[in-house]
């Protein structure tokens, strides 16, 4: 399975004349790079003169969509975006639908990874309360963590049956 988030890059004046010409570009490298490989590519596009391009797919950003005409900076922030925060990047982003706020997420409201939202609720309640052990049975986590969810009080993106990844809400 390739890993790689990339962009194609396409010539819109072949394009337009019923020619596919474009490049498979590595997103995470540097801006310029992103920037002088599109140019080579439109230096040897078969329709002379040509100069627009235009993001026609692209991999490895997790469901997290590009538009065709997405600036490379921005597309270059949100690809390692989403590699910094392989486990959960991808879904962040479509949660929130802007880098900032799942950047924000990311480094200061990320609690950890749990199987279930219940399992977070009980190591909570556990690491905040004493709770006297004829009472450990009667504690319901499964709808203590359906109450914080609905409650608005954590955002919780699950990237696996098993993955649950939870931020305290901001």
């Amino acid at each position: 399975m390739n890993n790689e988030i990339r962009i194609y890059v396409a010539c819109l004046a072949a394009y337009n004349n019923g020619k596919l010409h474009g490049v498979w570009i590595d997103a995470t490298q540097d801006v310029e790079d992103i920037q002088e490989q599109v140019n080579e590519m439109l230096a040897s596009s078969p329709e002379q003169g040509a100069e627009e391009w235009a993001i026609h797919d692209y991999e490895g950003f997790d469901g997290y969509g590009i538009s065709e005409y997405e600036g490379f900076e921005d597309v270059h922030n949100i690809a390692c975006f989403i590699e910094e925060y392989s486990d959960f990047g991808g879904a962040l982003l479509s949660y929130f639908g802007n880098i900032d706020d799942a950047m924000t997420a990311a480094q200061e409201h990320y609690y950890g990874c749990f199987i279930s939202v219940s399992d977070y609720a009980q190591e909570l309640t556990e690491q905040t309360s004493d709770i006297p052990e004829h009472l450990q049975l009667y504690i319901d986590y499964e709808k203590m963590g359906r109450d914080m969810e609905m409650s608005g009080d954590i955002i919780t993106i699950k990237t696996q049956h098993d993955k649950v990844h939870i931020f305290w809400s901001f």
